[in-house]
């Protein structure tokens, strides 16, 4: 691991951090799925983190940004159907569970992680793989490149999306800009009015959008704005509250639930190809 712009510390809780030149920084616990734990932008910590939930393995973690990766979302009996046969993938599958390895990028202006094929890995999905994330801090940014390649010798398909926790000041203010009319509720599996869901922040939502462009989270109460730049086929969104949790997740997916199964924004890549995905959140005051 380089140690070059990179530190480990010990407290609140053992990460390595990242700090840019203008004190914007970095927090990541690769060992815990590459978890990025924090995100501190002109002084203020963007991201939500449930220490007391995070510091118990036996809980799944409440906050950070979580990696989703063969899939995103649930499939039916947890199983994902292929030509080679039937495997076992649970929730958002197996990469936010997994250890990563955490390196600083040569550019210096952040860090890279990776995933690859494993022993474990092979029984759930079947391919051979190298999955890696560049996240670079810019002026109030978080940039994030990922690229996906196919080591294997047959087609790979597969879903990716990043699963953010932001803070919020409170449940019943914060607005959205560049959302659209209709959108999925997850909870119930309808099409719904986006505006009429967003009104039920407070007492929990789970919606998919497919937006025309970036969309913007409005926190008026902390004087902040932060958006989320889009890029296809990378621009999917999902929005989830979990009350009484001071957050919400604005979360960046290339496909919808069980795009594996029915097509909706499969991605594939062929043996020896790769596919590059890049999304971008800029924060701003309002």
């Amino acid at each position: 691991m380089s140690s070059v712009a990179l530190f480990h510390r010990d407290t609140p809780y053992p990460h390595w951090e990242f700090a840019s030149n203008s004190g914007d920084l970095l927090r990541v616990v690769p060992e815990r799925g590459g978890l990025v734990t924090g995100w501190r932008s002109n002084g203020k910590e963007l991201i939500y983190l449930d220490i007391e939930r995070f510091l118990d393995p036996a809980k799944s973690v409440r906050g950070g940004i979580p990696i989703l990766f063969p899939i995103c979302g649930g499939l039916p009996g947890n199983t994902l159907p292929l030509p080679q046969g039937n495997f076992p993938l649970g929730q958002h599958g197996f990469a936010r569970q997994l250890p990563w390895q955490l390196t600083a990028l040569e550019d210096g202006q952040g860090i890279a992680l990776e995933l690859k094929d494993s022993e474990p890995t092979l029984k759930s999905y079947p391919f051979s793989f190298l999955l890696r994330l560049e996240l670079r801090l810019g002026a109030g940014a978080l940039e994030i490149d990922t690229s996906v390649h196919n080591r294997s010798q047959e087609p790979m398909p597969f879903s990716f999306g990043l699963h953010p926790y932001f803070n919020l000041s409170n449940l019943n203010n914060p607005c959205f800009e560049g959302l659209p009319e209709r959108c999925l509720n997850h909870l119930s599996m309808a099409d719904a009015d986006t505006n009429e869901e967003i009104g039920q922040m407070a007492n929990g939502i789970d919606l998919l959008v497919r937006p025309s462009g970036d969309v913007r989270l409005v926190d008026q109460e902390a004087g902040l704005a932060l958006d989320l730049q889009l890029t296809a086929p990378f621009n999917l969104v999902v929005i989830w509250t979990e009350p009484p949790r001071q957050m919400v997740c604005l979360e960046p997916w290339t496909g919808p639930r069980q795009a594996l199964i029915s097509g909706d924004g499969k991605l594939e890549i062929a043996s020896g190809e790769s596919c590059s995905l890049a999304t971008r959140y800029a924060v701003s005051t309002c």
